[in-house]
């Protein structure tokens, strides 16, 4: 059975478009689809690794898109990449490899994008060594 999101009495959220559509004055969708794939993603992670028992202070995500043209020329969004930066290194966490297997499974936005975007995810740690995901990724590159 289908299950509703509720509606919570949130702030206003800005969000705009860049000029002739708006003035530029807060997110486009586009970036609030990032930022709403990234921050499930760490939160699918946190929760992951504190059920292992593991403290986490200071995880970091960074979210990318390519844009290109469809074959009518709309620009699309083909593929996303999110890199979580794990604080510390891997032997700081008990359980890390059962974490990293699991918890993408786990974020319900990613999931959802996943049927329409190419998502690729990396988590690398606080030496820049990658824990799971592109090989080829180097961090801070």
């Amino acid at each position: 059975m289908p299950h509703q999101l509720p509606r919570h009495g949130l702030d206003s959220l800005l969000g705009d478009e860049a000029a002739p559509l708006g003035a530029d004055r807060g997110p486009d969708p586009a970036r609030f689809l990032l930022a709403a794939v990234a921050n499930c993603l760490v939160a699918s992670l946190l929760f992951a690794l504190r059920k292992q028992r593991n403290t986490v202070e200071g995880l970091v995500a960074e979210a990318s898109a390519t844009l290109m043209r469809n074959d009518a020329g709309r620009w699309r969004i083909p593929r996303a990449e999110v890199v979580l930066h794990l604080p510390g290194q891997n032997v700081d966490y008990s359980h890390l490899d059962r974490v990293l297997q699991q918890f993408e499974d786990f974020c319900i936005v990613t999931q959802s994008v996943r049927q329409g975007i190419e998502v690729d995810v990396s988590v690398v740690d606080s030496e820049g060594r990658i824990l799971k995901g592109d090989k080829s990724f180097e961090a801070g590159a």
